[in-house]
C-alpha cells in the first residue's frame, strides 16, 4: 500500500496540494501594502515635467522609453493580486479621463502607506476604511470650492492651447508650447459647434527623420503607403472607396470552358480585358479620379487605371477605409460596381508626398472644419516619436475632458496641499477614532507635491511647510515653481498651470476606492496554477555569471 503523508492541520487541508494561503494582518495586508507601495514607488519618479523615464522591455522585446504611467503599467503585466487593484484604477482614469493615471498611482500608494501606520498604531481595518471614506467624500466635497477658473471658449485656439500646455509639459518639457500649439489646431479644427468631440477624430502620423520642430498639421489624413499608378496628385477630387479588391469580378460558380482553337483563346482573354476596361471606364465616367481600395490592386485594372487617369490608392487595414470615409463623406462598396454620386466622397486635393524619405499619401481638406485632422509627427528616432503621440494623447483627451466639464483647479501641488490642509482641520472635528485615519487621508496628499519636489532635486519637507504657510494665508492657487531655484511657491492661476477638474475628481475617487479594496482583503488563497510541468531552463554558457540571457550562438572551443 502507498504510503499516505498526512497533511497539516487547519485550512491547507481543505485545498489541493499546491495551493497557497496567506491570512491575517501580518500576512495578508501588509504584504499586499508592500507590494503597492513598491508599484507606487516605481512611477513616482516619473511623476511631474522633471520626472524620470522607464525603459520597459515588454515581453514582445518591443522598447518603451517613457514616463507616461499607463503605458509603463500597460507594458509591465503586474502579476501580483493587491497590485493589480491599483493598476486597474489607474486603467479607469485612462479610459475616463485620459490623463492623471501617475496621480492615481502616487495618492493609493501614499494612502496604503499610511494606513500600514495607522495598523500597526492598533487601529482596526474597518476604522481606517471608514475613516478614508467620510475624508474621501469630503475632499470630493471641497473640490468645486477649489475651482479656480474656466474654460470660456474652447473654439479659440490661445485658450485652448492654454489648457492643453499643462497635459503636454508632463510628457514632453521643454516642447509644450510647441506641441500644445499643434494639438490645440488639430482639436479644435474638428470640435463641430455642436460640440460633441470624439478623441479617434484627432490621427497622429509618425514620420522618422528632421526634428520634432519639423512637425505639422493637415486637415484630412495621412497614410504612410505609396500611390499603384501613375497619377500622384489630383485637384477637386471625387473619391469611390471599394473595400474589396480592385480586380475583375470572379463568378461564384465554377465553370470549366473547353477552348477548340487559338481564335477562341484569344475572344476568351480579350474578352475579360473589355470587361475590366468597361468597369473601369464606368467609373471614370460616373466622375471619380480617385479610387481607394482595401485590397490588391490587379494589373490589368491598374492598366486601365492608368489609362483612364484614375489615381488608385490601396489602404490594408479596415479601420483606415473607414476613418477615410469619414473624412471625405464616402461610403465603402463592397463590390467594384459604379458608384453613385451620393456614395463618391469628395476632397479638395490628394496627392503623394514625401516627408523624409517616407512616401506619404495625403487627403486634404482645404475647408478649416474637416471631420478628422492628422499630426504628421517627426523625430529622431522611433521610441522619441512613439513619446511624443502620447504626450498628443493626453493633449487631445485633456481638450475632450473640458468640453464635458469646463472647470479648472491649480496644479503643481496646490490643489492637494488646499485639500490636506481642509482636510486636516475637519479630521480634528470628528469625535471618533476614524479622526485618524481622516488625518492621515489628508497627509497623503502631500505625496504629489512631494514628488513633484523630489524629481527636481528640492527637499521636499521644506517645500511642503512652505505650501502649508502660504496656503494658510488664504492663497489657494499658490503651488510648486519647478522652475525655480530651491523650493520657490507661486500663484499657478497666472503661470497658467491648470488641471481639469475632472482629472482631480476622478483620480481621487479612484484611488480611494482602490486602496480601500486593497484593505479589505484579510485572506489570500490561490489554487495551484492549472498546465503541466514547466519545461526545463536551458543551461546558459558556463562564464556567465548569473545573466538570463540565452547561450551564446558561437562556441568558443572548435
Amino acid at each position: 500500500m502507498a504510503l499516505h503523508v498526512p497533511k497539516a492541520p487547519g485550512f491547507a487541508q481543505m485545498l489541493k496540494d499546491g495551493a497557497k494561503h496567506y491570512s491575517g494582518l501580518e500576512e495578508a495586508v501588509f504584504r499586499n501594502i508592500q507590494a503597492c507601495k513598491e508599484l507606487a514607488q516605481t512611477t513616482r519618479t516619473a511623476y511631474g515635467p522633471n520626472g524620470m523615464n522607464k525603459m520597459v522591455i515588454n515581453h514582445l522585446e518591443k522598447l518603451f522609453v517613457t514616463n507616461d504611467a499607463a503605458t509603463i503599467l500597460r507594458e509591465l503585466e503586474v502579476q501580483h493580486p493587491a497590485a493589480k487593484m491599483i493598476v486597474m484604477a489607474s486603467h479607469m482614469q485612462e479610459q475616463e479621463v485620459g490623463d492623471g493615471t501617475n496621480f492615481v498611482l502616487v495618492f493609493a500608494g501614499a494612502l496604503l502607506e499610511l494606513a500600514e501606520e495607522l495598523l500597526r498604531m492598533g487601529l482596526s481595518v474597518s476604522e481606517v476604511i471608514e475613516g478614508y471614506e467620510m475624508a474621501c467624500k469630503k475632499a470630493l466635497d471641497i473640490l468645486p470650492d477649489l475651482v479656480c477658473s474656466s474654460a470660456k471658449n474652447l473654439h479659440d485656439l490661445a485658450e485652448a492651447t492654454a489648457m492643453i500646455r499643462t497635459a503636454v509639459m508632463s510628457k514632453q518639457y521643454g516642447n509644450e508650447d510647441f506641441l500644445a500649439d499643434l494639438i490645440a489646431q488639430a482639436c479644435v479644427s474638428i470640435f463641430p459647434e455642436s460640440g460633441s468631440f470624439n478623441v479617434d477624430n484627432v490621427r497622429v502620423c509618425k514620420i522618422l527623420g528632421c526634428g520634432l520642430n519639423a512637425s505639422s498639421m493637415l486637415h484630412g489624413m495621412v497614410f504612410k503607403k505609396e500611390v499603384e499608378g501613375d497619377i500622384t496628385a489630383v485637384k477637386d477630387t471625387k473619391i469611390a472607396v471599394f473595400s474589396c479588391p480592385f480586380d475583375c469580378m470572379v463568378t461564384e460558380t465554377k465553370g470549366t470552358v473547353l477552348i477548340k482553337n487559338a481564335e477562341e483563346l484569344m475572344n476568351f482573354s480579350k474578352g475579360e480585358e473589355d470587361l475590366m476596361e468597361a468597369q473601369v471606364k464606368a467609373i471614370a465616367d460616373a466622375g471619380a479620379n480617385v479610387v481607394v481600395t482595401g485590397g490588391k490592386v490587379a494589373d490589368m485594372a491598374l492598366h486601365y487605371a492608368n489609362k483612364y487617369q484614375l489615381m488608385v490608392v490601396r489602404l490594408n487595414s479596415k479601420w483606415d477605409l473607414r476613418r477615410l470615409c469619414k473624412t471625405v463623406g464616402a461610403v465603402a462598396l463592397p463590390r467594384m460596381t459604379v458608384p453613385t454620386p451620393e456614395e463618391m466622397g469628395h476632397c479638395d486635393s490628394v496627392y503623394l508626398s514625401e516627408v523624409g524619405d517616407t512616401q506619404v499619401v495625403v487627403f486634404k481638406h482645404e475647408k478649416e472644419d474637416g471631420a478628422i485632422s492628422t499630426l504628421v509627427i517627426r523625430g529622431s528616432t522611433d521610441n522619441l516619436m512613439d513619446d511624443i503621440e502620447r504626450a498628443i494623447d493626453d493633449g487631445v483627451n485633456t481638450f475632450k475632458v473640458l468640453v464635458r466639464d469646463k472647470r479648472l483647479c491649480p496644479g503643481a501641488g496646490a490643489t492637494e496641499i488646499e485639500l490636506a490642509k481642509q482636510i486636516m482641520s475637519y479630521g480634528e472635528s470628528c469625535p471618533g477614532l476614524e479622526q485618524y485615519a481622516i488625518k492621515k487621508f489628508a497627509e497623503a496628499f502631500e505625496a504629489v507635491p512631494r514628488a513633484l519636489a523630489e524629481n527636481s532635486g528640492v527637499k521636499g519637507n521644506e517645500l511642503i511647510s512652505k505650501l502649508y504657510a502660504v496656503h494658510h494665508d488664504g492663497n489657494k492657487n499658490m503651488g510648486f515653481d519647478i522652475e525655480g531655484e530651491g523650493p520657490v511657491v507661486k500663484d499657478m492661476l497666472e503661470a497658467g498651470i491648470l488641471d481639469p477638474y475632472l482629472v482631480k475628481y476622478w483620480g481621487i475617487k479612484l484611488a480611494t476606492n482602490a486602496a480601500i479594496t486593497v484593505l479589505r482583503v484579510d485572506q489570500i488563497i490561490m489554487a495551484k496554477p492549472a498546465g503541466g510541468p514547466k519545461a526545463p531552463k536551458q543551461q546558459g554558457h558556463w562564464d556567465k555569471d548569473g545573466w538570463d540571457e540565452e547561450p551564446d550562438k558561437f562556441d568558443t572551443h572548435h
